[in-house]
Parts: C-alpha cells; sequence; structure tokens
C-alpha cells in the first residue's frame, strides 16, 4: 500500500484512480472529484475540501477526518465504505452507496444525505439540519441516532432503528418493513401511509400520528397529549401504556390504552370499520 503523508491536493482529480493509498494528514483543497474513481483508500486525520471527492469509490476508510461545508456531495455511487469518527459539514454528503458503515459521525449540514442508500449499519450518528435524510434508503441496521430536521426516511425499506430521538416532521411517509425500538419520535402526521411499520418501547408526540397505515404494530409505545386525532384510515394494533388525547376513523384491528379522551367516528369513516378500542387504566 503507497502511504501518502502531509501533502496538500488541488485542482481537479488529483488523485484521481487511486489504488491501495493510505492518506495521513492529507488536504483535498479547492477542485473537484479529488480521488474519484479510486479503490482500497485509507484516510486517516485528513481534510476534504473540495467537491465530489469520493465519487465511484470501492472500499473507502475514513478515519477522524473533516469533510468541510464546500466538500458538496463528497460520496456518491460507493461500495464499502466506512466512516469513523468523522465530521462532515457538507450537504448530500452520502448518496447511492452500497455497504455503508459509520460510527461516531456528526454531520452538522444533512441535507438530502443517505438517499438510495443500501445495506449497512450506522452507531453514535448526529444529524443536524437533515431535511430528506433516508430518502429510498433500504435495509439500515441504527443505533444512537440524533436527529433534527424534516421529512426523515421517507419511501424508507427495511430500516431497523434502536434508541434515537428524532425532531423531524413528517417522518416515515410512505416506508414499509421499518421497526423502531425505545426511541422518541417528535413529529408531526408521523407515519402517513407506511406498510408494517413497528414501533416498540417508543414515544410518540406530534398531532396526527400514523394515519393511513397498512398492518401498523405499537407495542407498549407512550403518547404526549399533542399525539391527537391518530390512526385515521389506519390497520392497527397497538398497546399504548399511557392516555391518548383522541383516535379518529381507525379502520380496523386493535387499540388499547390505558385511557382516551376522545373516540372520533364520524361521517367520513371507512370500511371495515371495525377496529376495536380498549381502554385499561
Amino acid at each position: 500500500m503507497t502511504l501518502i503523508q502531509d501533502q496538500i491536493f488541488a485542482g481537479e482529480r488529483p488523485l484521481y484512480a487511486s489504488r491501495d493509498v493510505r492518506l495521513e494528514r492529507v488536504t483535498i483543497g479547492e477542485g473537484e472529484s479529488g480521488i474519484k474513481e479510486s479503490r482500497h483508500v485509507e484516510a486517516v486525520d485528513c481534510t476534504f475540501n473540495g467537491m465530489y471527492v469520493f465519487w465511484e469509490c470501492e472500499d473507502v476508510a475514513c478515519t477522524n477526518c473533516h469533510f468541510a461545508a464546500s466538500d458538496r456531495a463528497p460520496l456518491w455511487y460507493g461500495r464499502n465504505i466506512r466512516l469513523t469518527d468523522c465530521r462532515i459539514n457538507a450537504p448530500k454528503a452520502l448518496r447511492e452507496l452500497h455497504k455503508i458503515t459509520l460510527q461516531r459521525v456528526r454531520i452538522k449540514h444533512a441535507a438530502e444525505t443517505f438517499w438510495f442508500c443500501r445495506d449497512g449499519q450506522l452507531t453514535d450518528i448526529r444529524m443536524d439540519n437533515a431535511e430528506y435524510a433516508f430518502f429510498h434508503t433500504e435495509q439500515l441496521i441504527i443505533n444512537n441516532l440524533l436527529l433534527h430536521g424534516k421529512y426523515a426516511f421517507q419511501y424508507a425499506k427495511g430500516i431497523e432503528i434502536h434508541n434515537a430521538f428524532f425532531d423531524t416532521k413528517d417522518a416515515f411517509w410512505e416506508s414499509s418493513d421499518c421497526t423502531i425500538y425505545d426511541s422518541e419520535i417528535r413529529s408531526e402526521y408521523l407515519g402517513w401511509y407506511a406498510r408494517n411499520l413497528r414501533l416498540v418501547r417508543c414515544r410518540i408526540s406530534g398531532t396526527q400520528p400514523l394515519c393511513y397505515c397498512e398492518n401498523l404494530i405499537l407495542e407498549d409505545c407512550t403518547f404526549a397529549p399533542n399525539a391527537d386525532l391518530a390512526f385515521e384510515y389506519s390497520s392497527v394494533n397497538a398497546t399504548i401504556l399511557s392516555p391518548v388525547t383522541s383516535i379518529k376513523n381507525p379502520l380496523s384491528g386493535a387499540i388499547t390504552c390505558a385511557s382516551c379522551g376522545e373516540i372520533i367516528r364520524d361521517e367520513f369513516r371507512k370500511q371495515p370499520d371495525d377496529c376495536r378500542i380498549n381502554v385499561n387504566p
């Protein structure tokens, strides 16, 4: 493996198509596609400022690296990407990636990040300004995620999440086969049109959660007082340990909760209209 230390590269494609390279304390300056189309690259204590640094790369491992705000869209169309103890300030940072592993990564400007990614594990991740994060992403296992933004996990499939905190409007819209454990979710219109969404021991806040869902499952969850008008037109089986402010026009299944302030079945309810609501204080 070729070792490159303490150097600065700039301009167009300075390390294009590199193979079996280890970079230590290297800076990629202004320019585009600094390490594009490369294979088997290790980067340690490096700084990336140029745009599109790691496009069409395979077997990339970055440790304690900084992706600056000027490094727009630094990792796209890659395979076997590993980031450890990295800071990413650039938007559109990780997209169209297959097989990804992230540990202790902070993404400061996470707009449009993790689009169309597949197969991976994320651990100890913080994402801020995360609009449309995880769009069309599939088959990820995520542990300890802190996410602030809007519209996270739209059209996501096969996502498994543990110990997360979400503050994101419209999360999990039209998602499929996603499971969330032991997490707090603050989201208006959570999970609309989701299929096979499962929430286990989660705390849910925000108006009109979990409407238009198909095969929705809640196990030992709690609702905040502002989580009102829940479950409209959803097929649902739910055990809720807290009071629920209001339930509106659930479609089918069964809901068990500590109490319910209001059960609304109005003229707009739809068939089969046979959801059982049980109150167990």
